[in-house]
């Protein structure tokens, strides 16, 4: 037996254990190409729009930062390429390194590999397995990608570019995983590290866009968007991804090779002997085990919400007289900022609810674990025991909100000359509050009805923001677009506050809450 024994097979589980999610991973991330690159053809239907268009974002550091190099701007193209690829890049990621770390340490966490270590499976089998389930992901992503790009139209050497640049960056951060599952114990503080390094990307990718452009070869989303899809491709960058990939499998082998199973390079510090008193109850202890995840959510909302108001002083000339263009920003009759503004907040509240559907999805975990058992053989119930993480869900989001809404209204502030938006930005943010929590009521619903059928509530949340920014564009049907509890809050700023439609939003995420903790109480524990 060598040390790669067993990966075929291990191969062979993951993909049976991965392959719903992998599925709406990556049909969402091909999805959101596909309808970008076919909002900009409706959008610019003139050339000339273009043009005027691509002078505006050419001279705008904040576009540059969020999106990445102005390149062939006057095609449809290019266009698509800068508005899209960043943000495909970071789904790719972090499918990646979410399917990397959960196969990887999060099984050795949980004791199944030190069981599949006691067969004939090799030392380095599952890191194999999960990196090749890695590559074969990101490999389909790209070809997806590719076709949908070229199913809407666009050039197919172009096509191929932006998808070998997203499909890239997707597999250099499995590769991250990789290497921070063996250095770190704890699953989720090996995708914690990973996602820091895909967020340190991103702003060293900014910043070099920004500059001379010399930052942005010390980043891997730099590298992916060197590709220059559209704009004349070149292929060397894409080696530099796969280069690079390698050098991190390679390191995680190398450590794999010097730690014992279940420990890693860094060890967590012991904790003291007794417990605070705070955390002998039970929503003290849900509280310290979503502070992490809350503190992550609430810093990347805030600073998205500082890039949001950040080009509220160009929306005006970015629109110029396209009115297509002016037609979807309509939220409800303000003006055109007014709408940007409205449109920024619906999409960050949409982002926000990826944190109410991670937590509400912990208790799933802690079940899983066997962690739920024990507290539960206490005098702790089940509906206490629910209820104390749902309770940190529902405060969580509303800090959450309100942090994304403050992050606008601040830098908004700095556009604008003045602070007075800014409590009407925050209140704008927090009315998200229910229909973010209808997600979170829905993941608790599936999860004391089915367990494991919990997880289709991040299906539910990607079809949210398709009918949230693409519904309109896409033209769908007034119902279908009703089905996302998103679109029944007011679109603050540019609309009036109405309180009869988030009363109704919040009866209904209080009815799949309910339901879900009724349910956890007429069936069995799972481990």
């Amino acid at each position: 037996m060598n040390n790669l024994t067993g990966s075929g097979t291990l191969w062979r589980l993951i993909l049976r254990r991965d392959r719903v999610k992998l599925a709406i991973w990556i049909s969402t991330i091909a999805g959101l190409v596909y309808a970008q690159a076919a909002s900009i053809i409706g959008l610019y239907k003139d050339p000339a729009e273009l043009v005027a268009a691509a002078r505006l974002v050419e001279d705008n550091a904040a576009f540059i930062a969020m999106a990445g190099p102005p390149l062939a701007l006057d095609t449809i193209g290019g266009r698509t390429a800068f508005e899209i690829s960043a943000f495909a890049m970071i789904l790719s990621a972090l499918m990646s390194l979410l399917l990397v770390t959960r196969n990887i340490r999060g099984d050795e966490e949980a004791g199944r590999v030190e069981l599949l270590r006691s067969t004939v499976v090799g030392r380095h089998a599952p890191i194999t397995a999960a990196l090749s389930v890695a590559l074969a992901a990101n490999a389909l992503l790209g070809v997806m990608v590719a076709l949908a790009l070229v199913g809407a139209g666009l050039e197919a050497a172009g096509s191929a570019a932006l998808a070998a640049g997203i499909a890239g960056v997707g597999l250099f951060f499995g590769g991250v995983a990789a290497l921070t599952s063996q250095v770190t114990v704890s699953s989720r503080l090996a995708s914690g590290i990973a996602g820091g390094a895909l967020g340190a990307s991103f702003v060293l990718r900014g910043i070099g866009d920004i500059g001379n452009g010399v930052l942005s070869w010390f980043s891997p989303m730099g590298w992916g968007q060197a590709l220059r899809p559209f704009a004349g491709e070149r292929w060397c960058p894409a080696a530099l991804l796969l280069a690079a990939t390698a050098a991190m499998a390679a390191g995680a082998f190398v450590v794999s090779s010097h730690r014992d199973l279940g420990a890693g390079i860094i060890q967590p510090s012991p904790g003291p002997d007794r417990a605070a008193g705070w955390l002998t109850r039970p929503f003290g202890l849900a509280a310290r085990l979503h502070r992490g995840a809350f503190a992550g959510w609430a810093a990347g909302l805030f600073l998205g919400g500082l890039a949001y108001g950040s080009v509220t002083g160009d929306v005006e000339d970015f629109i110029g007289d396209n009115e297509t263009m002016a037609d979807l920003m309509a939220q409800g009759g303000g003006s055109v900022v007014d709408s940007f503004l409205a449109t920024a907040l619906l999409v960050l509240a949409l982002i926000s609810a990826g944190f109410a559907v991670q937590a509400a999805l912990r208790l799933r975990g802690e079940e899983r674990a066997g962690r739920a058992e024990p507290l539960l053989a206490t005098a702790v119930s089940r509906p206490r025991w629910a209820g104390s993480h749902l309770g940190v869900v529902a405060a969580g989001s509303v800090l959450v909100l309100a942090a994304a809404g403050l992050g606008t209204g601040i830098s908004y502030a700095f556009v604008a000359g003045g602070a007075g938006d800014i409590p009407r930005l925050v209140g704008g943010a927090v009315a998200y509050t229910p229909a973010v929590l209808v997600l979170a009521g829905l993941a608790m619903a599936l999860y004391g009805v089915r367990p494991g059928a919990a997880t289709a509530a991040w299906g539910a949340l990607a079809v949210c923001f398709v009918l949230g920014f693409f519904g309109r564009l896409l033209s769908l049907p007034m119902w279908a677009q009703d089905l996302s509890p998103f679109q029944h809050v007011p679109k603050v700023p540019s609309a009036g506050f109405s309180f009869g439609p988030v009363l109704a939003v919040a009866l209904v995420a209080a009815a799949l809450l309910a339901v879900g903790v009724f349910a956890l109480r007429r069936r069995d524990l799972q481990s």
